[in-house]
């Protein structure tokens, strides 16, 4: 988010922090919160580059609609498993998965 968008929310009372201070969080649980909705937010980038709908990622990965937009939109219920098979499937090496991880 831009700094001048950011500074006219927080003017209207919106507050901006982390994760871990949004859903009280000890650290750890923060930080693998933070690397589910990063594997996530890949997922969906993968899927656009490749031009690809939810629909066919869903029967690439042999699962439903509703589970592959739940896998985009970092929904709780989404395995970490399911993340790392969906960007595998999608064409990600094991060395972008390192780097998706570190960042």
């Amino acid at each position: 988010m831009n700094k001048s968008l950011q500074a006219r929310r927080e003017a209207k009372g919106w507050r901006f922090g982390t994760v871990e201070e949004f859903l009280d969080l000890p650290a750890g649980d923060a930080v693998y919160v933070e690397v589910k909705l990063a594997l996530s937010q890949q997922v969906r980038a993968y899927r656009q580059a490749k031009q690809l709908t939810q629909l066919q990622l869903a029967q690439l990965l042999r699962s439903s609609p509703s589970r592959a937009a739940k896998l985009e939109n970092g929904d709780a219920s989404v395995s970490l498993d399911l993340l790392i098979r969906a960007l595998l499937t999608l064409g990600a090496t094991r060395k972008e998965l390192g780097r998706m991880i570190a960042a």
